[in-house]
């Protein structure tokens, strides 16, 4: 029976040395271990504060092509949204109600004035009895061209008469039957006769242009007083208000059968098919903007896309107002005064060292950065550029790859440096 594995043992003497390199192995990890915690100790010293990193936000600096932009706020408005006015002092009996759905040339209101009427009246009167007069003076003139061609005529008989009496008398002027005085005679009646028949017909020439001109003056009365009367029938058709789009009645400014002045509102109209986006920009942002500029609104539901087409020329309490235009065919259910938020992209900075934007821009005033370098966020002075909505550009104090605290250093209070913890 064996006992124990002893007498099966043996004893196996250590190599020379390996106690000496265990021993120095050792002794260079306790180094190690004390420069580190020398260096965390000296670096936790050197610093004013700790946060925890769950409390920050920290992004790397890089490049890349920075979209200048502004976020602003706005709501949907009617692009023709037409007021509509009394053309006339007169009293009002409206058809419509507010929120009713009208069609183009549908009677919104209807003017009732009097004074317009009666100078319809006259007008019409007034343009019979001219139209009576043109035609009484066409008469007279084809009378008067009658006459003075009858008088031509007669003229023209005497002159050839006073021909065939003188030619009779050269025919036997030779024989001597003739006295030479009544040859004479005739001859001064053959000028005389002639004489007469040229002022007839230019007689005759003269009174037809003289008529004619006549009859142009009567006409010319009759078309001035077709435009009076026209103006006249225009003032009282108004008197009847029509829409001039589809659309619908937003407000009414005057109660049913009121009695209103000259060129007092009645009521506004709001045309929904062409919709617009009313934007209040802030006027830092105005000396960079024009007409053309590309924006991208946000309705809620969806986005679109436009182009800036007017701005305002006044600034009200630090805004300016602008309008954009959608492009192509405008989002369906969109809503009159329906609030939108808006992208306006102003400019693009290709190549630019940039770096997420975040409250430091506003908290340090754009000038100090916290760089984090070894676990230490180090206050350090930088330059910003442009801005956009999820960027800014760094001109100075920072280079590629860096990584800075954007968000969470207010609680620094201004430190120098700062340690994190994870």
């Amino acid at each position: 029976m064996i006992r124990d594995t002893s007498q099966q043992d043996a004893v196996i003497t250590a190599p020379k040395g390996q106690h000496t390199r265990r021993r120095l192995a050792i002794a260079a990890g306790l180094a190690v271990l004390l420069a580190a915690g020398y260096y965390l100790v000296h670096t936790w010293r050197d610093t004013d504060h700790s946060v925890s990193s769950a409390r920050l936000r920290i992004a790397e600096v890089g490049r890349g092509t920075l979209v200048r932009d502004a976020a602003v706020n706005g709501r949907i408005v009617a692009a023709v949204s037409p007021t509509l006015y009394a053309t006339s002092a007169a009293t009002v009996t409206l058809k419509v109600a507010a929120g009713d759905t009208v069609k183009k040339n549908d009677v919104l209101a209807v003017l009732e004035s009097p004074d317009l009427a009666d100078s319809l009246k006259r007008e019409q009167s007034a343009y019979a009895q001219i139209e009576a007069d043109v035609a009484r003076q066409r008469i007279l003139a084809r009378k008067q061209q009658l006459l003075a061609r009858r008088d031509a005529d007669t003229a023209e008989i005497d002159r050839l008469s006073a021909q065939r009496t003188l030619e009779r008398y050269d025919a036997v002027a030779n024989d001597g039957i003739v006295a030479k005085i009544d040859y004479q005679k005739a001859k001064d009646a053959l000028n005389s006769a002639q004489i007469r028949a040229r002022h007839a017909g230019q007689a005759a020439e003269l009174e037809g242009d003289n008529v004619a001109l006549e009859l142009q003056s009567k006409i010319k009365q009759l078309e001035q007083q077709r435009m009076i009367l026209s103006n006249a029938q225009r003032r009282v058709d108004e008197l009847t208000v029509r829409a001039p789009v589809d659309g619908f009645i937003g407000t009414l400014s005057v109660a049913n059968r009121s009695v209103v002045p000259l060129n007092t509102p009645l009521m506004t109209l709001v045309d929904l098919s062409q919709l617009e986006v009313e934007l209040e920009v802030p006027e830092t942002y105005v000396a960079d903007m024009g007409l053309g500029m590309r924006a991208e609104i946000n309705y809620g539901t969806g986005n679109a896309s436009g182009k800036l087409s007017a701005l305002s020329p006044e600034v009200v309490k630090n805004q300016v107002l602008a309008r954009v235009r959608f492009d192509g065919q405008q989002p369906a259910g969109l809503r009159q005064n329906q609030r939108v938020t808006a992208r306006l992209l102003i400019d693009e900075k290709p190549n630019a060292l940039i770096v997420q934007r975040g409250p430091f821009v506003e908290s340090e005033g754009g000038r100090y950065a916290y760089v984090v370098r070894d676990g230490v966020a180090i206050r350090t002075p930088i330059r910003l550029g442009a801005t956009s909505v999820t960027a800014v550009e760094i001109l100075d104090g920072l280079k590629q790859g860096d990584k800075i605290v954007i968000a969470g250093s207010e609680t620094f209070e201004n430190a120098a440096r700062v340690s994190i913890n994870n």
